[in-house]
């Protein structure tokens, strides 16, 4: 029978089997299928591959299931189809650190450090001047379906959740963006509540930042970092990404993930290449 049937569609397109090691064992080997319905531009999104080698992680350290930090270099783009996930830890703790690499046909396509723990027995202490985006109401922001037919070919991703923008970012949909590189959302997935695991997808979840700039089109990522904060509370997350250098054919991408509670529940910051005219 298969195990993964009645879950939804993120927790079965991150399923993956046992091919080396076992339970227990510091180095593992895991096969992945990776599905064609998260990707984006040339490849399947970075954010998608950094939950299944997240997975992969977890699987390997169940007695520290969450993800605390997440670097990843994206060696070259992956694609639809069979892929290699192997770990290796590096060391055990509280705070257990793990070596991940995914590759295909042999290639070697993401090189990652994890850094996993248990964040139920994080303090409670929060001290923080951040504050989450003043989003509209959920109703008055426009759906990510809504966005013109070219962006949902490039990206069929966004067929996998629920995102809404904030009128005030989303010129871009309709040719006039405002310029100033922010975006920010409202985001759900329609099956499932958010946990820390999906958190590393939802980090890279968004369109490019330099759409705002009037900049579309793919932006490959070259490396990709996330922190999770905290066990996000149920319910939809507020997103805030902008840029503030765009130099060399490469820009920065900072996100900001916020719970329904108020909380800033994960930090993102990738490096990618500037998307082509």
């Amino acid at each position: 029978m298969n195990e993964t049937l009645g879950l939804p569609e993120l927790d079965r397109d991150l399923d993956l089997t046992p091919t080396g090691g076992a339970e227990g064992d510091d180095e593992r080997r895991f096969a992945a299928d990776l599905p064609g319905g998260w990707s984006v531009g040339g490849g399947i999104n970075g954010g998608f591959l950094l939950a299944l080698l997240g997975e992969a992680v977890r699987r390997t350290v169940p007695e520290r299931p969450d993800p605390v930090t997440l670097a990843a270099t994206y060696v070259g783009a992956s694609t639809a189809g069979p892929a290699e996930v192997v770990t290796r830890v590096l060391r055990h703790g509280t705070l257990t650190s793990v070596a991940v690499e995914l590759s295909q046909g042999g290639a070697l396509r993401i090189s990652a450090l994890a850094t996993f723990s248990d964040l139920t027995l994080l303090s409670d202490e929060v001290a923080t001047t951040g504050e989450p985006p003043a989003l509209p109401p959920v109703e008055e922001c426009p759906v990510s379906s809504d966005a013109p037919p070219e962006f949902r070919r490039l990206a069929p991703l966004v067929e996998r959740f629920e995102m809404r923008f904030d009128p005030a970012c989303a010129g871009w949909v309709a040719g006039r963006p405002s310029g100033r590189g922010e975006l920010r959302a409202w985001f759900r997935f329609p099956d499932r509540e958010p946990d820390p695991l999906a958190l590393l997808m939802v980090a890279d979840a968004m369109p490019p930042v330099t759409f705002d700039l009037g900049r579309p089109g793919w932006a490959p990522t070259v490396q990709l970092t996330v922190h999770v904060r905290a066990v996000p509370a149920d319910g939809w997350l507020r997103l805030r990404q902008h840029t503030r250098n765009v130099a060399g054919g490469f820009f920065e991408e900072d996100c900001e993930i916020w719970d329904s509670a108020g909380r800033l529940v994960a930090q993102a910051r990738q490096l990618a290449r500037v998307p082509r005219a």
